[in-house]
């Protein structure tokens, strides 16, 4: 069970290393309470998310457009499974694709966010994302919602 005391668990999936890099130093900068866990590639992830005595995140964040396994691969592995219901899932994109934001809607994410050309506005976004109320934001998701836009 997720509680509100411990750390913010962040889990990013992405295999762009300068992106991984940006928000990992953005996570730094917010000087939130948190423990953030990268991982290079979606096999990777789904390993980890596997492992049986892992403390699950709070919030994922999904890169889509991986080599090997995609982000939309590990987001129907994710929502398959019951053990991950609570885990908050964010698609954290270049994309834009109209397609690609319905077909993540379908799947079970949580938010769509393309990904921010700037390193404040990044910063933004992740605090924003982070600090948002899931129980309310997802209570009344519907694909406008869906998208995140700041």
């Amino acid at each position: 069970m997720i509680t509100h005391q411990d750390p913010m668990h962040i889990l990013l999936a992405d295999d762009d290393e300068d992106d991984r890099t940006f928000f990992s130093e953005a996570i730094t900068e917010l000087k939130m309470d948190n423990k953030l866990t990268l991982f290079k590639d979606g096999k990777d992830l789904m390993d980890y998310l596997e492992l049986p005595n892992i403390k699950l995140p709070h919030i994922l964040f999904l890169d889509l457009n991986m080599p090997g396994k995609t982000g939309i691969d590990c987001l129907k592995e994710i929502r398959a499974n019951t053990r991950f219901k609570d885990v908050s899932v964010a698609i954290y994109s270049t994309s834009s694709s109209k397609k690609d934001i319905e077909d993540t809607f379908i799947e079970g994410a949580n938010i769509y966010i393309k990904k921010p050309n700037d390193f404040s506005m990044l910063k933004k976004v992740i605090k924003e994302v982070v600090n948002m109320n899931w129980q309310f934001h997802t209570s009344g998701l519907n694909i406008e919602t869906f998208f995140f836009s700041i």
